[in-house]
């Protein structure tokens, strides 16, 4: 069953860069695959529709939920991060305070690789932060403070 969960979420993330005008190979190089697979996902043939209905529910967790089943899943951190990057919708700002001690816990513990220390003070690329707040709740000092983006597409209403 893990492998076609993982089927499942390669299919939606081989979806949305369809929709984003992005070509088979370059979806297969992206994702890993092989262009036959790519290909049997855009046009609807072999495919397991439960599992992507369980992809879709794995998609809807929260991002540290959502990191760390994908990651127990593909066993792989690699393809972890780019099945995450490609799906989640959502955008985090992350903040690292003047408090940082540059110990570099949130580094060993980003899954994502978005973390590093520059100048023995962790840097957070918001570009690859899913928002799991896994570099947050190590932090010894409280420095890192990850902010959801308030315009993401999940919410039909402006927050408040």
């Amino acid at each position: 069953m893990p492998k076609h969960l993982i089927s499942g979420l390669n299919y939606l993330a081989a979806i949305k860069l369809r929709k984003e005008g992005y070509l088979q190979k370059e979806i297969a190089e992206t994702l890993g695959m092989d262009r036959s697979t790519v290909s049997h996902y855009i046009n609807g043939r072999n495919i397991s529709w439960d599992s992507i209905e369980i992809a879709e529910t794995i998609t809807k967790l929260c991002p540290k939920d959502f990191l760390k089943v994908t990651h127990a899943l593909t066993k792989d951190s690699e393809k972890t991060r780019v099945i995450i990057k490609t799906i989640m919708e959502d955008k985090f700002n992350p903040i690292v305070k003047d408090g940082c001690i540059g110990c570099g816990l949130c580094v060993d513990t980003c899954l994502m690789k978005a973390v590093e220390l520059n100048n023995l003070k962790a840097q957070i690329d918001s570009e690859w932060c899913c928002g799991c707040q896994m570099c947050e709740s190590s932090c010894p000092t409280a420095s890192i403070e990850i902010l959801e983006v308030r315009e993401n597409p999940r919410f039909s209403e402006p927050q408040k």
